[in-house]
């Protein structure tokens, strides 16, 4: 994985529109991330020079949050999704994050079951969360806080 640039936004823009075709994030937001959001760790990973999966958490003084993760369809299935979780979970850890908080689709079934494989517990219930209606699940998952 590597630090994710500005010139990697073609790549991450048809990904994101594949990826989340009801709700992409526009390149705004992503420009922002990368421009303006102190709070923001962009990261990309390749497989043979090609971006095949992103990942965006945001480092909360004592709480982390993931904000975006997606692998290419063409690449999931190869445990991409797990070492990028496992890169921001270590690094929430690594600077003192007590926790690790997302959002997930009620409907996102691989998503969740990742998620609770990791220890993740569902904390709540965010109603019509998404642009469509649909609910999302708030997990959370404790990190401990340690340095």
């Amino acid at each position: 994985m590597r630090p994710m640039t500005e010139d990697d936004l073609p790549r991450i823009l048809e990904l994101e529109a594949r990826c989340f075709p009801e709700s992409p994030w526009p390149e705004a937001e992503y420009l922002y991330e990368l421009r303006e959001n102190p709070f923001a760790q962009l990261r990309v990973l390749e497989e043979n020079g090609e971006i095949c999966g992103y990942i965006d958490w945001w480092i909360l003084y004592d709480k982390a949050q993931l904000a975006n993760i997606a692998v290419a369809p063409e690449y999931q299935r190869r445990g991409y999704a797990k070492a990028m979780l496992e890169e921001c979970i270590r690094d929430a850890g690594e600077k003192g994050c007590e926790t690790l908080s997302l959002e997930a689709r009620v409907s996102n079934a691989p998503a969740l079951a990742l998620y609770r494989s990791y220890g993740f517990i569902d904390a709540a219930v965010r109603k019509r969360y998404y642009e469509n209606g649909e609910d999302a699940i708030l997990m959370v998952l404790p990190l401990g806080g340690e340095v």
